[in-house]
């Protein structure tokens, strides 16, 4: 009975974060594919328990495949008590598909570039690219996010000054195992993905706000209900010269929504004062959900 009702509770799970799902696979597989293509056969460093996987793997043949499942495991079974049930399944998702696809592209030879240079670039891109898919769902890689994620709940340690302490321990024992030059290049590759992951996930949540002083508020906010299915705020505002009442609308809407609203504007209200400036990050319906934090 126990069993049978955590399977029906697993699949209206899978059922409602469907698209989180295919977010951390896409991810997850762009991420395989840097690792396994232009990782590993240039010998670059990595961050984490992959960091540590590849490290295993230059130095005693291992496959990086046992030691990320097996390295998860081990920290899930630390941390167990301090992880969220969310966090939990997408974690134990992430580990045990990567672990599974390592191997697999391992078999699958392609041509790659001879510049190591290139191989870094490229490598950087696409853990960018990965972690924009994960990280804009809300989703996890697992690895060192659990020892942090517990870290916080436990001691209060905050997850951005762990991160960079674990990751320069990781970068120094890469020095003493790939040598000089290629830790150069992991470094490389490593910033690359710091700035694609930056830029990416903040072009996800990129949104233009609006206010728009206009006498015609209701057909302005009718406008941009009708026609991008997008909600307005109304304002009372007052002019600070005449006193007289001043409606504001506000809304969110990206950049081609707010190329058609000032076509609107002005065939229809040119009359109106509008405002715009960038937000960089819109949570609530119709934007970034709340259960992505």
């Amino acid at each position: 009975m126990l069993i049978l009702r955590a399977f029906v509770n697993f699949c209206k799970f899978m059922r409602n974060e469907w698209k989180i799902f295919t977010a951390v696979t896409i991810g997850l597989i762009i991420n395989a594919i840097a690792v396994s293509y232009f990782t590993i056969p240039y010998r670059f460093p990595d961050l984490g328990v992959s960091g540590l996987a590849v490290l295993s793997n230059y130095m005693f043949g291992i496959s990086p495949a046992w030691f990320i499942f097996f390295g998860n495991l081990t920290l899930f079974a630390w941390g167990w008590k301090s992880l969220s049930p969310r966090f939990i399944i997408f974690s134990s998702y992430y580990v045990i598909l990567f672990s599974i696809l390592l191997p697999i592209f391992s078999t699958i030879k392609i041509t790659l570039p001879d510049d190591r240079f290139l191989a870094a670039v490229i490598s950087g891109v696409l853990k960018g690219i990965s972690g924009a898919f994960v990280l804009h769902v809300g989703g996890s890689t697992g690895g060192t996010d659990i020892i942090a994620v517990a870290l916080r709940k436990r001691y209060g340690i905050e997850i951005g000054s762990f991160s960079v302490i674990i990751n320069l321990i990781i970068l120094g024992l890469s020095l003493g195992i790939v040598g000089l030059h290629s830790t150069i290049y992991g470094v490389v590759a490593l910033y690359i993905y710091g700035v694609v992951i930056d830029n990416t996930t903040h072009s996800f949540d990129r949104r233009k706000q609006l206010f728009i002083i206009t006498d015609n508020p209701q057909n302005v906010s009718a406008y941009i209900n009708n026609t991008f299915n997008r909600g307005a705020t109304l304002l009372h505002g007052e002019g600070a010269f005449t006193g007289q009442d001043r409606p504001i609308v506000m809304t969110l809407l990206d950049q081609r929504q707010v190329a058609l609203l000032k076509d609107y504007l002005r065939q229809n209200d040119t009359q109106a004062f509008v405002s715009i400036c960038d937000a960089s990050e819109v949570l609530g319906k119709g934007f970034k959900s709340w259960k992505s934090l």
